[in-house]
């Protein structure tokens, strides 16, 4: 090969290589500019969990183009893992005389504990508009998407059994988001961006007018009126669960490691309520198999409602139909079993009766292997002893020592050593915040003088006032249904506005 051919080789395969160095910085630097999606008039909705959708179901109703952001790679967001149910009172489906619960409010105003005198007159206003609003949210669910919200329980806290389910196999956040997202599907209006992460709410003003957000290294902007429906920050440990309650460090969490995203509001103005208020549910599974695993699977709450007991060390040692707020406070009162994380164990004790009634549930459990179905004898004396006593109490012969009255579906009467039971470990793990952007009745996000920030409604968990110190069973997916309605058709209005 002659020394002029190797010349030009070597020439091209240079050029060749600072071309494509040129050619990636080029494509580089233009992922970062941002693109313009769509100037059309529409909504943006931030979240695909039950709330979000919602609010997407009701500009679609209107005729409205929606875009709905989702940084998962799959929709539905926590709620669709929800098991225990909706709340709603009254309803056709609920026991005794047609219509007669009404103490929703009060157990409600009860729960939320001493910090009702915070912002009284705020927080009751969100409480009613929550409460006065369930008969309705129930009833569009059942009549408006045909989902079944037939079976109806009583869950800790609750003075009478509004906790709404369904009478099949699948549980009703699961039901809920797959109807919701189904319907909204088949709309041409609705738009769907998985994988894409929020990162500046855009501001002209006084007024918020869209967003930016990243997909798949791609930096996008869509204007237009928003609704913030992206969560709590249950799973960010090392972030704003840190921050605002740094004593639940080394807590396993029944959430997917995520930011929270109340800072992009509060950049705009958005103020913050309740922030160190966080839920700490009672009852998560701690998994045989990977025991350590900080990430838990929730045991439902309904679980104790049809007649779950407690046991530790054999023995009861609360009324297990308290607050989730008092009964993780008696659990956790004593050493954990294990510091990193820090775990505590409880046996979580079933019969038959409460199987009939939640074996959808239980079934799943036993199948992931986190409950297995044993005899009372396997437990042990002390614990034998306790379901005894139980039975006894459940089957009105004595009074609960613990004053527990309402059994759920509790049938075991004689207890042998061959009586079937189901039973599970069970710790506290970090579950709900009850913390987040101060909202109107009318979901509008408010500012630091209490007032409207344009263009911005916000529901379900990044939200905060509703829940005080502690959020009753079954209020977290009403929440998101009362509150996505209000702000779906608050955002329609200021859409047909513009």
């Amino acid at each position: 090969m002659s020394r002029t051919r190797v010349i030009k080789i070597v020439f091209y395969s240079l050029l060749i290589a600072a071309t494509s160095m040129i050619l990636r910085s080029f494509m580089s630097s233009m992922s970062k500019i941002p693109v313009q999606t769509s100037t059309s008039k529409h909504a943006i909705v931030v979240g695909s969990g039950i709330a979000g959708l919602t609010a997407a179901s009701q500009l679609v109703a209107r005729g409205l183009p929606v875009y709905l952001l989702e940084r998962s790679a799959k929709p539905g967001g926590n709620s669709i893992k929800a098991s225990s149910g909706i709340n709603g009172a009254p309803t056709k489906y609920q026991p005794g005389p047609p219509f007669s619960d009404k103490s929703f409010y009060e157990d409600t105003v009860k729960s939320a504990g001493a910090v009702i005198s915070i912002a009284r007159k705020q927080r009751e206003s969100l409480i009613s508009t929550l409460t006065n609003s369930s008969t309705d949210a129930v009833s569009w669910l059942v009549d408006n998407k045909g989902i079944d919200l037939s079976v109806v329980a009583q869950l800790g806290g609750h003075s009478f059994p509004r906790t709404h389910r369904g009478a099949g196999q699948t549980p009703p956040g699961a039901s809920i988001v797959l109807t919701l997202l189904k319907s909204l599907k088949e709309s041409p209006l609705f738009n769907l961006e998985t994988s894409c992460q929020v990162t500046k709410v855009l501001k002209d003003g006084s007024d918020v007018t869209g967003v930016q957000y990243s997909c798949d290294g791609q930096v996008k902007v869509l204007h237009g009126p928003i609704v913030f429906a992206s969560g709590g920050f249950g799973g960010d440990a090392e972030g704003m669960l840190a921050q605002y309650r740094p004593d639940l460090a080394g807590f396993p969490s029944t959430n997917d490691p995520r930011h929270g995203s109340q800072s992009l509001l509060t950049e705009v103005g958005a103020q913050l309520l309740d922030m160190d208020l966080v839920q700490v549910h009672p009852t998560s599974f701690l998994d045989p198999k990977d025991v350590s695993n900080p990430v838990k699977f929730l045991a439902a709450e309904v679980l104790r409602g049809e007649g779950g007991l407690l046991l530790r060390t054999g023995k009861r040692f609360i009324n297990e139909m308290e607050t989730r707020k008092n009964v993780t406070d008696a659990i956790t009162k004593v050493a954990a079993n294990s510091v990193s994380p820090r775990q505590w164990e409880v046996e979580l004790v079933l019969d038959e009766g409460v199987y009939n009634n939640a074996s959808s549930h239980i079934d799943f459990y036993v199948w992931k292997g986190l409950m297995r179905k044993t005899t009372a004898s396997e437990l042990g004396v002390e614990a034998q002893s306790s379901i005894e006593e139980y039975a006894k109490a459940a089957a009105g012969h004595i009074v609960d020592p613990f004053g527990r009255e309402y059994f759920g579906h509790w049938k075991l009467r004689d207890v042998l050593p061959d009586s079937v039971v189901y039973v599970g470990l069970i710790t506290p793990a970090v579950h709900f915040t009850m913390g987040g952007v101060i909202i109107s009745p009318h979901s509008e996000v408010l500012d630091a003088s209490s007032k409207p920030i344009k263009g911005l409604w916000a529901a379900g968990e990044v939200t905060g006032g509703i829940h005080g110190e502690n959020r009753l069973g079954g209020s977290s997916l009403l929440e998101c249904v009362v509150f996505g309605k209000i702000a779906g058709e608050q955002a329609a209005n200021y859409l047909e506005g513009i």
